[in-house]
Order: C-alpha cells, then sequence, then structure tokens
C-alpha cells in the first residue's frame, strides 16, 4: 500500500460530494460503497485538467536521458530539450502539453463491493466535457450528419467509456489495481490523439508467428511503418496472443497507457511481459535511424511486449505507440475521496532538466528565411537547402489541414479556382486548440504530413503548396510531385505546441471556414519558428535516406 501512496495524491471529498457517497451494509463483515455521479464527474474533471498539462516524472525523466544519451544525435538531442521545454511551459497551466488534447478515453474497474447510482457514462463523459470546454482544450471529434457528411459538435463528445467488474474485463486487470483501497473504484484516463491512434497495426496471425525469426520480422516491420510523424520518441506496445481479437486490441490500449507498468515477467495464461523481446524493440527502433523525428537513434523510449493466452487457430497480433505527449492518468475513487496519479508540477527540478534544456539553443549555423514576399522568394531562400538542414522562420504562414483540404478539391472538382491565399504563403498543416484567454493562440503544432499527399498534383499545377510545413514521413508522390514543380516539405517538431504557441506564434486570424472549428483556414506570423528541410525541390528526401542507410 505504501508503493501506491508514493505515486498518488490524494484528495479528500468537500463535505456535498462525502455526503453523496453512500456505505451500505451488505452483510455482518461486508460494506458496498455508493458512487454518485457527482463523484465520478469530479473524478473525470480533476484527471483530465492534471494530464493535459503535466506529465508523469518518469515520462520526463525517458526525455532526460533521451537528450544526455551519448548515442544521441544532435536532431536527437534538440528535439528532446524542446519537448522538455514544452512540459515546463504547459505546467503553468495555460497552454496544453499538445495541440491535439484528444478524444476523452476512460477505462474503469470496479473493486470488490463498489457500485454506481444514477448514470455512470454520462457522469464521466460530464467530467470530462466540462474540462475540455473550461480549460478551452481542442475540440477534435466529427460526428456524422449522414455516412459521407460530419459536423464539428463543439464540445469533443462523445467520449470514449469503459466500465468493467475487476474479474470480469477483457483485457488483463491493470496491475495498480491490485493495490487500491478495497470497494474503490480505478480508473486510467486518457486522452488520445489522432497520429498515435493512427499507427495502431492489428494482424490475424497463426501459430507460425510464434517462433523467434518471424516475430523479430513482425517487431522490424511495425516499428518501420510507425514512422516519424506520431512524434517519436514513442512509448511501443506490441501484444501476440488473446482469446479473441477485442482482447488482444483492448490490451494494447491499454499497455500504451501504462496499465502494465508491473505486469510479471513470469509466463501465465493471463498475461505476461518479455523482457528479451523488449530489448529487442528498443534495439530494432533504435537501428531505424528515425530518432526523435529528424534522425538519430532516440525513437523509443520505452517497450512494452505482452503474450497472451489463444485460441489454436489463430494468433492476433498488434502493434501500437503511445507518442511523446504521454497522456495516461491512473485515478482510484473511494468512499472518502479521490487519488490521482502523481504528475510533474516544476519539470525544472528535475536532476538533468537544465543540462537537457541547454540543447534547445537554434544552432548558429541554422539558416534564417522571411516567408515575406510571396512565395518565389521564399523558394529562392531555400535554394541549396538539403535535407536534415535545420532553418529558422519568420512572416505569415497559412494554416489548414484535412478538412480545408478537402473544400479546396470539391472546389476544383466543380471547375472553380482556388482562393488567391493558396497559392500567397507556406502552408502549414495543422488544428491549434482553443485559445485561452490573454494568448494569441492556443497550442500549435504541425499534424501528419501525409494525410494531404493525394493532393499534391492538384495545388502545387496550380502554384499552391510549393512550401509546406507538417510533421512526419511522406509518400512517394509527394516527394516526386516536390521534384517536378520545384516544392519544399519542411518539418516542424512535433510535441512542442505549448512551446510554439507561447514563444513562436505572434499573431493569428481565421481567413477562412469558420464553421471547420480547429481546421479552419488561418493566417499565423511566426517569429523563429524552428523547422527542417525534409525533401528539397530536387525531390531529394530525408527520410528515404534514413531507409537507405
Amino acid at each position: 500500500m505504501k508503493q501506491f501512496s508514493d505515486q498518488f495524491d490524494f484528495f479528500p471529498f468537500s463535505h456535498d460530494l462525502a455526503q453523496s457517497v453512500l456505505t451500505v451494509p451488505l452483510s455482518a463483515d461486508q460494506n458496498a460503497v455508493i458512487f454518485s455521479p457527482d463523484s465520478l464527474k469530479k473524478i473525470a474533471y480533476e484527471a483530465f485538467a492534471r494530464l493535459s498539462f503535466t506529465f508523469p516524472r518518469r515520462h520526463l525523466e525517458h526525455l532526460i536521458n533521451a537528450a544526455l544519451s551519448p548515442e544521441a544525435s544532435d536532431n536527437d538531442r534538440y528535439v528532446c530539450a524542446c519537448m522538455l521545454k514544452n512540459a515546463l511551459v504547459a505546467s503553468k497551466g495555460k497552454f496544453p502539453l499538445c495541440q491535439d488534447t484528444g478524444i476523452a478515453n476512460i477505462f474503469g474497474w470496479k473493486k470488490g463491493s463498489a457500485l454506481t447510482s444514477g448514470d455512470a457514462y454520462d457522469a464521466l463523459s460530464e467530467g470530462a466535457k466540462e474540462l475540455y470546454d473550461e480549460r478551452t482544450l481542442r475540440f477534435s471529434t466529427s460526428c456524422p450528419a449522414s455516412f459521407y457528411e460530419e459536423y464539428d459538435p463543439k464540445n469533443n463528445m462523445p467520449a470514449q467509456v469503459s466500465l468493467f467488474d475487476d474479474r470480469a474485463a477483457l483485457a488483463p486487470i491493470p496491475t495498480f489495481i491490485a493495490d487500491s483501497p478495497k470497494n474503490s473504484l480505478a480508473f486510467i484516463f486518457c486522452a488520445k490523439g489522432g497520429g498515435s491512434s493512427n499507427k495502431t497495426a492489428f494482424i490475424q496471425g497463426t501459430k507460425a508467428s510464434l517462433n523467434p525469426a518471424a516475430f523479430e520480422s513482425f517487431i522490424t516491420e511495425q516499428v518501420q511503418k510507425f514512422g516519424s510523424s506520431a512524434c517519436p520518441p514513442y512509448t511501443i506496445a506490441l501484444v501476440a496472443g488473446g482469446l479473441s481479437p477485442e482482447q488482444n486490441l483492448l490490451t494494447l490500449k491499454l499497455a500504451t497507457c501504462g496499465a502494465y507498468d508491473g505486469m510479471t515477467y513470469k509466463p501465465n495464461p493471463y498475461g505476461f511481459r518479455d523482457r528479451e523481446l523488449e530489448d529487442k524493440v528498443r534495439k530494432i527502433a533504435a537501428a531505424t535511424g528515425y530518432g526523435a523525428q529528424f534522425g538519430g537513434s532516440q525513437y523509443a523510449v520505452e517497450a512494452i511486449v505482452i503474450r497472451l493466452s489463444r485460441h489454436g487457430a489463430s494468433c492476433p497480433l498488434s502493434a501500437g505507440v503511445s507518442c511523446s505527449a504521454h497522456r495516461n492518468l491512473k485515478a482510484v475513487l473511494t468512499k472518502d475521496g479521490f487519488y490521482l496519479e502523481k504528475t510533474c508540477e516544476n519539470p525544472a527540478a528535475l536532476p538533468g532538466f537544465e543540462k537537457a534544456t541547454a540543447y534547445a539553443e537554434a544552432k548558429s549555423t541554422a539558416r534564417v528565411i522571411s516567408t515575406q514576399g510571396g512565395i518565389q522568394k521564399l523558394l529562392s531562400s531555400l535554394q541549396g537547402a538539403e535535407p536534415g538542414d535545420r532553418i529558422i522562420l519568420n512572416g505569415d504562414i497559412l494554416v489548414a489541414r484535412d478538412a480545408a483540404h478537402a473544400r479546396w478539391q470539391k472546389l476544383l472538382d466543380s471547375g472553380k479556382p482556388l482562393p488567391d491565399y493558396c497559392t500567397r504563403y507556406p502552408i502549414c498543416y495543422a488544428g491549434p486548440a482553443r485559445t485561452p484567454e490573454g494568448a494569441v493562440i492556443g497550442s500549435f503544432g504541425p499534424t501528419t504530413a501525409g494525410r494531404m499527399d493525394v493532393y499534391a498534383d492538384s495545388l502545387m499545377s496550380r502554384g499552391a503548396a510549393l512550401v509546406t510545413l507538417a510533421k512526419g514521413n511522406r509518400s512517394k508522390k509527394w516527394t516526386e510531385a516536390c521534384g517536378k514543380y520545384g516544392a519544399f516539405y519542411l518539418g516542424t517538431p512535433g510535441g512542442v505546441a505549448a512551446l510554439i504557441a507561447s514563444e513562436f506564434i505572434t499573431a493569428e486570424k481565421v481567413l477562412d471556414y469558420e464553421d471547420l472549428g480547429m481546421e479552419a483556414v488561418r493566417l499565423v506570423t511566426v517569429k523563429n519558428l524552428p523547422a527542417f528541410v525534409i525533401t528539397t525541390d530536387k525531390g531529394k528526401d530525408f527520410y528515404e535516406s534514413l531507409a537507405k542507410k
């Protein structure tokens, strides 16, 4: 129990909440605890408030170790240092850690004789909904108006809520529940962003998948496929087996949330980790050369490999990541109050933080480039740049992502021209969090570039998208289009959205499609924004060169 209390902060209920949580005798030596909707709403609100702005100490220590590792590249150190500075900015409670503040994922387990009154699902959802609204987090959900048309509900709902009995859960029980108080409700709250969710892979394998050579091949293939677009350094999870596909995938999801940090390494029918394979995953990850986004060895800070029982005719295999915005929080609701997993409110006090963040200083050799004067002038300024070069950007940048690109394509398909702003500015793919009071913009970071690759020819042939900024590797189609039209693709560090909003953006306004919410077209003014050359006007690509190596 001491280990449990060392990892959690306790918050006693106010008088009103204490009155609403009932203890009911079941027998002479057993009571049931009935939790009210208000207590469920409270723990959800407080958990999402904590995980949206602060990290557990362990995650920050991973980033410090990555920045200080003797195997780290200069770019590894730079990106990890920026992530640490980002954590410091976010810890003040104004700018969330990531612009994609995620879908509210809530997993709960009833321990002992714990019961709920009213609608537990609605109460937990309401706590998340209220927090997202009050703390100006980003609304990311798109709800169907028909099978093909969507709308922004402007509240980030619905939440994903799953409640289990601790003896009948589909996946293995999270290890922290064993130490939690009796007759309690244990939770994992997770703000899952689209970028890391998109990396989940599932394969229906067979017994033939369970030999060292085949499984190592599976690891290598999946780790390579993750790429860099979900903001490494990653926590990588792989699960082999499962009594159903659903058990396998839920175990994977919970593994990326830290549910199995204390899982046994001893083989058993209910789930165990494999230390040797976890070491192998880290080595394979380092060998990719992707590093912390822009080349190096610090591609993964942690690996979790879990083996489950299976039906003899099948062997489900899955792989997934939690990105550098590792926003997961364990929590426990008791009759007296609630426990929240401890997070680091002052990252600067951690050993090694100051030394690690010193690597965030801009290189004196970085090329300083202005976006003012039109696209042709900007292209001239980028002439001669090589993949991997670090640059500093100043000036106006257009901000547009998936929904705006779809509308532009719809204009073209109907024979209409693009809006004139499309050809005047470089385009950054991003969807910022909502703007806190007194700030220029909410947390702002790049989204995955590859989703816009389908528009390469239709935009570039019309003089648009000749300079783009985003994150991650792109398709051959985009690379070839850059060579054909003389375009550049620049990578902006992911996982540093609070830092970008607070230090690098000086102005913002909505230009078009305001109804799209976070996907509206914006114009932002940046000052000393860091970026890396990924694809040049000659069709040379940074990530392709890493793959060849």
